[in-house]
């Protein structure tokens, strides 16, 4: 703050010293004079270099700090967001968000802290000056100041529209280059033969960038433009009327290129509060785009209150030392999208559509059961029968409509999400790897494993022998979302993570649907034993593969339509033994596929 004042007062008093250096020094022939107040100007100088250097220090603190809390937060805000609002948002508007809409607004903030302030104590103590050497002059060079005042109202509202639309367009290219700049996208592209396509879509949406970006450079170069005019117009009027004063003799000829340099002084503080006005429309697009996101309330929160779960290590314990998992009549429909997103994060397509694809109608319909603690719970059914979501709600990737799910006796909704979510470990078909090393990929579950602990589940999960084929072994990095490893590789992997965390409840869906029959086989038995004393859902692929299962339920429809184990459903001849006999009806005619089978789907 000192630095500003510092800076405003040199502004305001250099013209002075040109006045005393005319009047006092030139006119008179007072040598000595000149000279003490010309080296008075270059210290002033000096200390006006100094002074704007520390601004601008302390602004780009300031402004870096602001951007440091405000991608932390909105980072940590987006974490806390329901799985809806993944399935909605576009992961590059979402990447904007973070990225030029946060560097929009450190603009305006460094812009605002290094000028606005000392903008306006220097338009002050100039003023104060001129009127102090001649108010006549002064009146005349205000006059022109509403004249500018009014276009440039006009043409602010005009840039914060564009700056808008410029950021909008500017968040759907960077979606559309997450997307095919990915892996699976290029492939996709690649294998269709597409990619002339995508170049003419990228170069439409680079071009709408172009043209809007192109408007806003316009219409933000017409404020410095309508200031240069009205500085040259007024600076023409000063001259004019300081002369007439000054041949008439009521005004010294210092004090007339004094007025001549204040007026500069005034009129560039009011250029700079244009730039200023710009820079400051962008940054209010920017934090409204920010803050939009910042304002969406997380479904998914801890009540007042809530207490951990606590529970003992599994391994080698009995089924008490472990929670069981209960429903109570639980009913669910996905949220809709006001509540989960917001729609300029959304695909236009998809902005303000019904969640889930248009599927707004309740998934579960007053479902319960009881999975007893250390026993494997089995759910198969048709795709879209709710099995996916039925473990969705169990760690609270959404919560239930009505009625109440419920780990180790307590309402999940009452426990810390943190406590919650370290009691549970979910592989799922689509098992996905970052773009790190094996090592820091399983080390994901138990931050500073040993060595010989990774070993050993790589071993269970039969992927060791592959990692250590590799030339770094555990240090691979494993390419965007695991791409060097096949599909049923990076399951093995995924596998391997969860026996790392080894939690005291187990959730598997499809976890083996890209394994051989032969891998598959002997993961099964690995998993039987990891899997001892610990309370297990696990959504079938292959029928065969939970014959063993304490309790299989039968979901049609987000209802169970039957439970009991394999033997007694097959005994009943009820859903369960229709879809066993059509499973093996297909083996005995021939090879099935691995990754299709009567009983796949997600939900």
């Amino acid at each position: 703050m000192a630095a500003t004042v510092v800076n405003a007062c040199i502004a305001a008093a250099n013209p002075l010293f040109l006045k005393l250096i005319i009047d006092e020094g030139i006119l008179p022939k007072n040598m000595g004079l000149v000279v003490s107040l010309s080296l008075g100007l270059a210290g002033l100088a000096l200390v006006d270099a100094g002074a704007v250097f520390l601004q601008n220090r302390c602004s780009g603190r300031v402004g870096e700090g602001l951007v440091y809390e405000l991608r932390t937060e909105v980072f940590g805000h987006v974490q806390r967001q329901p799985l809806g609002f993944f399935t909605r948002a576009q992961t590059g508007k979402l990447i904007s968000r973070l990225g030029a809409d946060v560097d929009g607004a450190r603009q305006a903030v460094t812009t605002l802290l290094t000028q606005a302030v000392s903008t306006f104590l220097t338009l002050t103590l100039t003023l104060a000056a001129m009127l102090y050497l001649s108010w006549q002059i002064t009146v005349a060079a205000l006059v022109m100041i509403p004249v500018f005042l009014a276009p440039a109202r006009l043409i602010g509202r005009r840039i914060q529209r564009l700056t808008r639309s410029m950021l909008d367009h500017e968040a759907e290219m960077t979606s559309m280059m997450t997307e095919r700049f990915d892996v699976s996208g290029a492939m996709l592209a690649k294998l269709y033969g597409r990619a002339p396509d995508e170049l003419d879509r990228f170069s439409a949406r680079a071009a709408q960038v172009r043209d809007v970006a192109a408007r806003t450079i316009v219409w933000n170069r017409m404020l410095p433009i309508l200031v240069t005019v009205l500085t040259a117009f007024t600076t023409a009027l000063v001259y004019g009327l300081g002369g007439a004063l000054a041949i008439k003799g009521t005004l010294e000829f210092g004090t007339l290129v004094a007025m001549v340099a204040l007026l500069l002084r005034v009129y560039g503080p009011i250029n700079q509060l244009s730039t200023m006005q710009s820079t400051a429309m962008v940054g209010l697009v920017s934090f409204d785009r920010v803050f939009e996101v910042l304002d969406l309330k997380p479904l998914i929160a801890e009540r007042p209150g809530a207490r951990p779960l606590t529970v003992a290590a599994p391994d080698g314990a009995g089924p008490g030392d472990v929670p069981d998992i209960g429903f109570e009549d639980v009913s669910f429909r996905y949220p809709a999208a006001g509540e989960v997103s917001v729609a300029s994060l959304e695909p236009a397509a998809l902005a303000g559509a019904a969640p889930e694809n248009g599927r707004d109608a309740q998934v579960l319909r007053g479902l319960s059961f009881h999975a007893r603690a250390g026993t494997l719970t089995a759910l198969v059914g048709p795709s879209g029968a709710g099995k996916t979501t039925i473990t969705h709600l169990v760690p609270r990737l959404y919560d239930a409509t009505s009625g109440t799910v419920r780990i180790g006796g307590h309402d999940v909704r009452d426990l810390t999400l943190t406590s919650l979510r370290d009691t549970i470990g979910v592989v799922t078909q689509d098992a996905h790897l970052f773009h790190e090393t094996v090592r820091a990929n399983l080390e994901y579950a138990r931050p500073g494993a040993s060595e010989r602990e990774l070993v050993e589940v790589c071993e269970a999960a039969l992927i060791w022998d592959t990692i250590s084929a590799l030339p770094d072994g555990l240090d691979t990095v494993v390419g965007e979302r695991g791409y060097r490893f096949s599909g049923g590789e990076k399951q093995r992997l995924a596998l391997a993570r969860l026996l790392l965390k080894a939690p005291p409840i187990v959730v598997l869906d499809e976890a083996t649907a890209h394994l051989d029959s032969e891998s598959e086989a002997a993961i099964q038995r690995a998993l039987k034993t990891a899997l001892a004393g610990r309370t297990s859902l696990v959504i079938a692929h292959r029928l065969s593969t939970i014959r063993e299962a304490d309790q299989i339920l039968v979901v049609e429809a987000g209802r169970i339509r039957e439970s009991g184990s394999h033997d007694k459903l097959l005994a009943e001849g009820g859903p369960y033994a229709d879809l066993y006999r059509s499973q093996f009806a297909h083996q005995a005619m021939g090879p099935v596929d691995p990754e299709v089978g009567v009983t796949d789907g997600q939900h």
